[in-house]
């Protein structure tokens, strides 16, 4: 399992500004600090994911002052109709990652809080190819990574923005340092005909 664990020295310092609401109703600042739910993934050497905000359910609910919501399992798919906003760093890919058989696969995504999504043996072009009912907005911060898909793949930079939309996927870091990943989930549900084509 994914585990929040105490900052390690090389973790990312990423600052969270959470604001809300005095007793008059007057907007404050609730939280200013580096975001605290840092996860590392024990089957994936090198994985960090910074949990930033998550919501549960929509409308959302706006209250003065709410629990953090970033504590608990982790799961790379929103709550049921809700948001996860993440910032991850992928690791640069081994031969030992690129080679991973189904029960090392099976880990990794057992660790990240979803084994099911993983489509290990459907679509051999990734081990770490996955789907998810979601839409998700996707933007490198630093470096460069691939977006795999099932029949081609595209080279993403610091800057890119990719809107994946419960496609099969997967990314493929390949240049030798790490990459920063920005994260928007967003719970989706798949049309009938494209439920029944996976």
């Amino acid at each position: 399992m994914e585990t929040q664990t105490p900052r390690r020295a090389q973790d990312p310092v990423i600052r969270r500004i959470v604001t809300g609401h005095d007793a008059n109703g007057r907007a404050i600042v609730l939280e200013d600090r580096a975001a605290p739910s840092i996860r590392h993934n024990p089957a994936h050497h090198g994985h960090v994911s910074v949990e930033m905000w998550k919501t549960e359910g929509a409308p959302v609910a706006v209250t003065a002052e709410e629990a953090d919501p970033t504590t608990g399992p982790k799961q790379i798919h929103p709550p049921a109709n809700g948001t996860v906003f993440r910032i991850s760093e992928i690791p640069p890919e081994t031969e030992e990652m690129r080679n991973m058989g189904p029960d090392q696969v099976a880990e990794v995504f057992k660790a990240f809080g979803n084994d099911s999504i993983s489509t290990f043996g459907k679509a051999q072009r990734h081990p770490f190819m996955h789907r998810t009912e979601s839409v998700d907005y996707a933007v490198v911060l630093e470096g460069e990574v691939y977006l795999v898909l099932d029949d081609s793949e595209v080279l993403v930079s610091a800057g890119d923005v990719v809107i994946q939309r419960g496609t099969n996927h997967a990314w493929s870091n390949r240049s030798g340092k790490p990459a920063r990943m920005l994260y928007v989930l967003i719970d989706g549900k798949f049309d009938g005909s494209l439920k029944q084509k996976f």
